[in-house]
């Protein structure tokens, strides 16, 4: 049984109005008030944000809320999540270039 203390990673995908309205501000800014959470977000394509999140379960869960509601200026229309092995690989959360 999963503990909220477990650490996990999210592979999150937003879609709708998010690019040219701070959305990826908000996200890094919101996971670094939430804290001890590593990863990154970034644009893909026109109308999609991507993000990938490790950190405590309930952390993790927090910061998709915060992606799912977006900054005052954004439109998110649907939001997808994978669950995926962690890694460890991150030092901190940050945002990476668009693909």
């Amino acid at each position: 049984m999963n503990s909220t203390n477990d650490i996990v990673r999210a592979h999150v995908w937003a879609q709708g109005r998010v690019q040219g309205v701070g959305f990826r501000a908000h996200v890094e800014y919101f996971a670094r008030q939430i804290g001890g959470l590593t990863g990154w977000v970034r644009n893909v394509g026109y109308d999609t944000v991507e993000a990938v999140i490790e950190g405590e379960q309930e952390k993790v869960e927090r910061l998709i809320e915060g992606i799912e509601i977006g900054p005052r200026a954004s439109r998110v229309d649907n939001v997808r999540v994978e669950w995926e092995t962690v890694t460890g690989e991150f030092k901190m959360f940050g945002v990476n270039r668009s693909r």
